[in-house]
């Protein structure tokens, strides 16, 4: 059943495949934004996922988050996501993410409840 304050954590180490250089998203040697934006919504839908019935999964729609402090290469980084709004099939989840030394991302990250079998037919035809 889902609640508000279901939390979630999903984390990674920086190599140079997490870079904004290989990404593609910048041109420099450290954690791209688009790597922490992907551990912020992990660790959104995991934690909510075994409260789903089965069939039933989220698709992410928003995403507001500022990266505020640069990663480099050689450190862990860990998101956090914690469930503060459910309204129908509407999920929203305050977001953070930090590395060894603390606080680099955060913010609101909005998913929505789908029948992943029909949303996948859907999204083909």
């Amino acid at each position: 059943m889902l609640e508000n304050g279901i939390k979630g954590k999903a984390g990674c180490f920086v190599d140079e495949s997490k870079t904004a250089k290989v990404v593609g998203s910048g041109n420099v040697n450290l954690l791209s934004t688009a790597i922490m934006v992907a551990l912020m919504e992990e660790a959104s839908w995991t934690s909510v996922a075994p409260h789903l019935e089965e069939g039933q999964g989220t698709v992410g729609i928003k995403m507001d988050v500022k990266h505020i402090k640069p990663t480099p290469i050689g450190m862990s980084v860990t998101a956090e996501s914690e469930l503060t709004e459910i309204k129908g099939k509407r999920l929203v989840f305050r977001v953070t993410a930090s590395d060894e030394q603390g606080l680099i991302g955060e913010g609101v990250h909005e998913r929505v409840i789908v029948d992943e079998s029909s949303f996948e037919q859907k999204a083909k035809g």
